[in-house]
């Protein structure tokens, strides 16, 4: 929606930036970045050069002005004065968000997490391979609540004037009322055709959402008619918290103690899980092997 706007460039989802933070930190080495900005196939797929970047790149930059040389490298390409970036597994390093975009304005799309789950779960092709990544509904239900604990944690630092929370609910159910917000909180003029996205989708964004090419709303999941009373249950003994903040209904106010133990439990492995992978990452980036990948993606694709 947002990327139609006159004035606001959105590219499709990034997955790079906390692999270029992990690779140079806050004061990357110039001829080394841009040797990784022309090996990241996201970034060729944007019609991105490194090229294009070292013409908006300082002599010794920071990783904020780095980063920024590519999206305004991508914005100027479409005649677009700003720019956003729209990739949620960026919900598991919002601390590196804002080293790359300093001031940076944040709007969080909530989705009732049982909807978000069957949605997930139903996805045809699934995403990059990531050992910490949900693989059924309770492990969604704990990483539902992990993320969103730590996005209205961050918010609350970055304050209301940086930080928006809007219900995808909300969003489907009025899209100009809540659009009219969004603009207003970026300080954009609403444009109707923000309204008409669906009519004019990236082929390369319905592999993943199909439902990008149909009007807002149309299709959704039902949490209501696709899960037992079983697994509802499950879900709102890990996630209930975070479903009450937000206002979401609740058929189980007070789970059995199974259900909790069960909760628990994996809300645990998860944790778990995140740490091996994120220290795994980490090491993997900063070797030789990153850039071996990299190449491996670039003559294979």
């Amino acid at each position: 929606m947002l990327d139609r706007h006159s004035v606001l460039a959105i590219p499709t989802e990034s997955y790079f930036v906390p692999q270029l933070w992990d690779r140079h930190g806050e004061h990357p080495a110039r001829d080394a970045f841009l040797d990784d900005v022309g090996r990241l196939a996201r970034i060729r797929e944007w019609g991105v050069t490194p090229e294009a970047v070292a013409e908006r790149l300082p002599a010794e930059p920071t990783f904020a002005q780095a980063i920024g040389a590519v999206y305004r490298a991508y914005a100027d390409l479409l005649g677009k004065p700003r720019y956003g970036d729209k990739t949620p597994s960026y919900m598991q390093r919002l601390e590196v968000l804002e080293r790359a975009f300093p001031g940076a304005l944040y709007v969080h799309l909530v989705r009732d997490g049982r909807d978000a789950a069957l949605s997930f779960l139903a996805m045809k092709r699934r995403p990059r391979f990531n050992w910490a990544r949900p693989r059924g509904l309770l492990s969604f239900a704990a990483q539902w609540r992990r993320e969103l604990a730590a996005a209205r944690r961050f918010g609350a630092r970055l304050g209301d004037g940086r930080y928006l929370e809007l219900r995808y609910e909300d969003l489907v159910g009025d899209p100009e009322r809540e659009l009219r917000a969004v603009c207003g909180f970026l300080g954009l003029e609403f444009e109707p055709a923000l309204l008409d996205y669906h009519r004019d989708v990236d082929p390369a964004s319905l592999l993943d959402h199909p439902k990008l090419a149909e009007p807002p709303g149309a299709g959704r999941s039902d949490w209501r008619a696709q899960l037992d009373a079983a697994r509802q249950e499950s879900f709102e003994a890990v996630a209930g918290p975070l479903l009450d903040a937000y206002r979401y209904e609740r058929r189980f106010p007070s789970p059995s103690a199974g259900a909790r133990v069960r909760a628990a439990a994996e809300r645990a492995a998860l944790a778990a899980r995140i740490a091996s992978w994120d220290a795994s990452l980490a090491l993997v980036r900063r070797s030789p092997a990153w850039r071996l990948r990299q190449i491996y993606i670039r003559r294979s694709g």
